[in-house]
């Protein structure tokens, strides 16, 4: 039988090209959450969420058309895990706004670098996995800057309970998103990127409107403008991620994966006026270090497995 790797188009491997994708979907991810920032104090996460998940439809639909994976790439044998992993995505969608309302974008963002702890955490207890000292290892660092992060906050005469519990949405966000994740990872055996990533926002879609009888604002055009940007840059962000792996090996883009945290950053400092705080730079290091600890023992089990093939 045919090694499939070997058998991989050749102007598909163009790793120039995929790197560039994956910085780009991070400078779209982060203008995504610019204009969720601008929005969150005026309209409910719910709304925030429906406008966000709908406008991206469209972008999406257009690309799974164009790689002819629509509609005919949408059927599925497993609706009941795309059930489970959509659920799942929209539930961390809804925490991670909830997160940027409350916090600085350069903060909710670093708290989402933990998904590759939890999954790791996760990996251990549901799936039966080792734990082994990469694990601890990132388990430890980004515990130590979690408490980086939020110890100074407790450390207060008076808490700013609007902090905290953003800082419990950012921590809820990332474990939402490892849960997603490895769900991601068992339907990706048999099941195409597009018909999951359809399937999510369809899922988000409904859990937004969802929330309209808990009270919705009438935004202004400024803020209408900010909800369909929100999408639209949601939308090609995450097609600009697929085609970045379609185009390269993932270990080449994990390097690039943190350069991510540097968008929200510049937005604070630059659009928020918000001064970058001494726990944040201290709690920085410590979950990217976590982050990529655990990202790479996750490298490191998959490398054997792959030399293997026939």
């Amino acid at each position: 039988m045919k090694n499939e790797s070997s058998a991989k188009p050749q102007h598909l491997d163009r790793p120039a090209l995929g790197i560039i994708l994956r910085i780009l979907s991070g400078a779209l991810f982060a203008a995504m959450a610019v204009f969720v920032k601008a929005v969150s104090a005026d309209v409910p996460v719910g709304q925030i969420v429906f406008f966000r998940s709908t406008f991206a439809l469209a972008p999406l639909v257009c690309f799974l058309w164009i790689r002819g994976e629509f509609p005919g790439g949408l059927a599925t044998r497993r609706p009941l895990d795309h059930l489970l992993r959509s659920a799942l995505g929209a539930a961390a969608m809804f925490a991670s706004f909830a997160s940027i309302a409350r916090l600085s974008l350069a903060e909710a963002t670093l708290l989402g670098y933990l998904s590759p702890v939890f999954t790791a955490i996760a990996g251990v207890l549901i799936l039966s996995e080792r734990a082994t000292v990469w694990r601890v290892a990132g388990v430890i660092l980004g515990t130590l800057g979690v408490l980086a992060l939020v110890w100074p906050e407790l450390g207060q005469t008076t808490v700013d309970d609007t902090r905290l519990a953003g800082f419990g949405f950012g921590l809820l966000m990332g474990l939402l998103t490892a849960f997603a994740l490895i769900m991601v990872r068992s339907l990706s055996r048999t099941e195409s990127p597009g018909a999951i990533a359809f399937y999510f926002v369809v899922a988000s879609m409904i859990g937004g409107i969802a929330t309209l009888p808990f009270g919705w604002a009438v935004p202004s055009l400024s803020q209408l403008l900010c909800l369909v940007g929100a999408g639209i840059f949601g939308g090609f962000a995450h097609i600009c991620m697929t085609l970045a792996f379609r185009y390269t090996e993932a270990s080449r883009l994990a390097p690039f994966e943190y350069l991510a945290i540097l968008w929200p950053i510049l937005a604070d400092l630059v659009l928020f006026g918000q001064p970058l705080t001494h726990p944040f730079l201290l709690a920085l290091p410590l979950v990217l270090s976590g982050a990529a600890v655990a990202a790479l023992e996750a490298k490191r089990r998959a490398s054997p497995s792959k030399s293997k093939t026939p």
